[in-house]
């Protein structure tokens, strides 16, 4: 049941512990395991195809590589892409030779890089090899929202329905069979926002006790993981750092306590931003130990450019490499073929191609295609923006705690990218906050299932249009599936598959 929860309820109205989550040990995890073991079935079965660097693995599989070898990103040869792919089933060390001398400049912090590194490390330097530390994140991102939902919304059911659209959805397929960092990415911001849904219900149990609140610290780490991904978790630690201030907010004007804002203000937001800031930071830091022990680009700077040493030339040269890379991010408006507007995201207007072929294929037919494309399974976005609305309506009208984290993760991950018009910024991006597009279309869909105490007739019938949808959303990711994963089709059979032109 989707409970109301108002942040200006009388105490009397909404019990404190609420949304503690369901009990029911091992069910509570059968779900989940059960979606986990789904979303492996469809991440991992060809995840070497194809045999190539697809869209950026050309920059992140060479990157991690050169992490595993020098401790740093290094500037590869001309024909590197080739000598790579031809190094099918060697070790790391033969991968050496791809490489030049010097250090590489690149723009993105080197933690998403070393995920795949270990992927590289274990399995070797192919295609498998460089996805596979991705697509084991994205997995586990589904068990985990899996469990977050059936936490906030007290159902089994509902968490395992959550776990089930991401693990059937086009974006998350894709992203978790491409070696780029956005999966990385979102497997931290759901990790953090965990956390806090943990910490939430841990400091209602014990209130008014104090604590350290470890699941805090966990979120802080997690935060800090993200930024190390991508520079775009910053916005993650400022969204989630006042959204778990809110939440401390409610449940001091639930418990009708005089002064709640002042109080949380000076008790609760002072406490918070000394524990997640400096956590997080330290957390970054901590991502760029290779460079810091080794000579990356810009390492000597502030030693060739002042005459600094230890420490302080460390940071100050860091601090200059990331003035640079500032300065690349807010400038870059070269332009691309699959470049798409953030507006459009939601609604999937214009996804990434990340790979196209049609020379040289077998299919039994006269024009063959194969692709990887970035494409959400329309029946969940198209229903997901509806729901948004939805969860920004039971906020704004009944101020449900669980509607307002997911409007908050949700604009923490897109509205940022509107922001920047003239900057170069792809769909795919939105892999980052597609898990809490799924958790607002879950609790809407909880919404259509009506409560327990709701007549057996309306529950029915809401059993039945819910059923009805997850079926037609399966059949819609079964009709995509060749085209997130590269299957070999014929040319007709793609274009069947090119709903929109903007898809092309």
């Amino acid at each position: 049941m989707l409970a109301r929860v108002s942040l200006t309820t009388a105490p009397q109205a909404v019990p404190v512990r609420d949304a503690v989550g369901p009990a029911g040990g091992w069910r509570g995890w059968l779900g989940p395991v059960l979606m986990g073991v789904l979303a492996a079935l469809l991440r991992l079965p060809g995840l070497g195809r194809p045999h190539a660097l697809v869209f950026d693995e050309t920059y992140y599989a060479k990157d991690g590589l050169a992490l595993l070898l020098f401790g740093h990103e290094m500037d590869a040869k001309e024909n590197a892409n080739e000598m790579l792919l031809a190094l099918d089933g060697d070790d790391v060390e033969a991968a050496a030779t791809i490489f030049k001398d010097s250090p590489a400049y690149v723009v993105h912090p080197p933690f998403g890089k070393w995920v795949i590194a270990a992927g590289e490390k274990v399995f070797g330097p192919d295609p498998f090899g460089w996805r596979i530390g991705v697509a084991i994140l994205g997995i586990l991102s589904v068990v985990m929202l899996a469990r977050i939902v059936r936490r906030m919304t007290g159902s089994n059911l509902l968490g395992t329905i959550a776990g089930f659209l991401l693990a059937i959805d086009g974006v998350a397929i894709v992203l978790s069979r491409t070696a780029l960092l956005d999966g990385v990415l979102a497997f931290l911001v759901l990790a953090a926002f965990g956390a806090l849904v943990l910490d939430r219900d841990r400091t209602r149990r014990m209130w008014p006790e104090r604590s350290l609140r470890p699941w805090r610290w966990v979120a802080a780490v997690a935060l800090g993981l993200a930024c190390g991904v991508k520079w775009s978790g910053l916005w993650f630690v400022v969204a989630f750092g006042l959204l778990t201030v809110f939440w401390d907010l409610g449940i001091r004007r639930q418990r009708g306590e005089p002064n709640a804002l002042l109080r949380t203000l000076v008790r609760d937001a002072v406490p918070a931003a000394l524990v997640i800031l400096p956590i997080a930071f330290l957390t970054y830091l901590a991502t760029w130990y290779g460079w810091f022990t080794s000579n990356g680009y810009y390492r000597t700077w502030a030693a060739d450019n002042g005459g600094y040493t230890g420490a302080e030339a460390a940071l100050r040269s860091l601090a200059h490499y990331h003035a640079e890379a500032y300065k690349f991010h807010t400038g870059l408006t070269t332009a691309h073929s699959y470049q798409a507007n953030a507006w459009g995201w939601p609604v999937l207007a214009r996804p990434t191609s990340f790979h196209y072929e049609s020379e040289g294929l077998d299919c039994s037919a006269e024009a063959c295609s194969q692709e990887v494309i970035a494409l959400g399974n329309p029946v969940i976005w198209w229903a997901a923006v509806l729901a948004m609305f939805h969860q920004a309506w039971r906020w704004a009208a009944v101020r449900d705690w669980r509607a307002g984290a997911v409007l908050c993760g949700f604009l923490a991950g897109w509205a940022p990218w509107l922001l920047f018009q003239e900057r170069t910024v792809f769909a795919f991006y939105s892999v980052v906050f597609l898990p809490f597009m799924v958790t607002a279309l879950t609790m809407s869909l909880g919404g259509i299932l009506g409560s327990p105490t709701a007549t057996r007739e309306r529950r029915g019938n809401g059993a039945i249009v819910v059923v009805t949808f997850l079926f037609v959303a399966l059949a819609a990711s079964w009709w995509f599936y060749p085209i997130w994963t590269a299957e070999i089709i014929s040319y007709r059979a793609w274009q069947l598959r090119m709903w929109l032109p903007t898809w092309v």
